[in-house]
């Protein structure tokens, strides 16, 4: 598989320009005065589906051709990467079923049905999920459309890079959650096209830290997948961001649960924005990383926004 390089954002740019408008990019005082240095937030939490997927989604569904097309396309997710699919699904006029884990985000699995596709529930976790979703497309013949071994959609998340570095050409530092790692691939490829001076940071849950390993092993490795965090719940790595990753990503740190929903609180705090558990990640990293950032332009992804009223109202109460 062919990992995307800095010309597949370039058109993926032009392909999403038309239905995606770019995100806001803002610097809040609040947060610089916490991290100690000057932070941007990039907002993909105001995307229409609440987070950044969409724009590998809308990337993706653009360049099929009508025989994926008419096979209908089936997709394994938490959420995100579903309402991503389900969205271009729409846009794109074609058939979309989504496989999420029986506990799956109310809100998100709302939101997926309301955009059109089917969803299946099964399993416990994300990995069966995925599993029985690989079993479907086969025997049924659908396109499956992986979560993170796609080219077109690392390169069409890529596009939220190139338009940080268009508002703030000087940024030093980029922090990004991890789960599959298809946004920190596709950050690493714009940015260090652009500038190789950029260091692009992951972050990941410590309490799943499968791609951590991966990239800190340089093999793919399964490890425990217990976070609360739904986008940074993967306890399997997937091949093509980890190509990418161990080339081009410049460090990686993992953080706790609770250093996650600390993150939220602040960002609802001093940015008056709401970050579901992957939203916040990038900001607890920056905070645990605060000390080695002091004069640094940091832009940390606010990656989505879908938390549900019952997992806000379990962080608010604990602070």
């Amino acid at each position: 598989m062919q990992a995307p390089d800095f010309r597949d954002v370039l058109v993926a740019q032009r392909q999403i320009r038309p239905y995606l408008r770019p995100t806001p990019f803002y610097s809040y005082p609040g947060l610089n005065d916490l991290i100690g240095t000057t932070v941007y937030v990039k907002h993909e939490n105001y995307q229409p589906v609440g987070a950044f997927k969409v724009r590998g989604g809308v990337n993706l569904v653009s360049q099929m051709d009508s025989e994926e097309r008419q096979r209908g396309l089936i997709a394994a997710s938490t959420g995100n990467h579903g309402q991503s699919i389900a969205f271009a699904g729409k846009l794109f006029g074609v058939t979309v079923r989504i496989v999420v884990p029986e506990n799956a985000n109310p809100g998100k699995v709302a939101a997926m049905q309301a955009m059109g596709a089917e969803v299946i529930f099964h399993g416990a976790r994300f990995d069966q999920a995925r599993e029985y979703c690989e079993e479907l497309a086969r025997q049924h013949g659908y396109r499956y459309v992986h979560s993170g071994d796609e080219p077109l959609l690392i390169a069409g998340v890529g596009t939220y890079t190139l338009e940080m570095l268009e508002d703030q050409p000087d940024l030093d530092t980029i922090i990004v959650p991890i789960g599959g790692g298809s946004g920190a691939a596709g950050a690493s490829i714009a940015a260090h096209a652009i500038n190789q001076n950029i260091q692009v940071i992951g972050v990941q849950s410590e309490a799943s830290p499968s791609a951590y390993e991966s990239w800190r092993q340089r093999k793919l490795v399964e490890a425990p997948n217990r976070t609360i965090a739904e986008g940074l719940a993967t306890g399997t790595p997937f091949a093509l961001p980890q190509s990418i990753l161990r080339d081009q990503l410049d460090d990686f740190v993992l953080v706790s649960d609770a250093a996650i929903e600390q993150a939220m609180v602040w960002l609802l705090e001093r940015a008056h924005t709401l970050g579901e558990a992957a939203g916040a990640a990038a900001l607890a990293a920056a905070y645990q990383l605060r000390e080695s950032l002091v004069g640094k332009k940091v832009a940390i992804i606010c990656s989505g926004g879908n938390a549900s009223l019952d997992q806000l109202r379990q962080v608010l109460a604990k602070f």
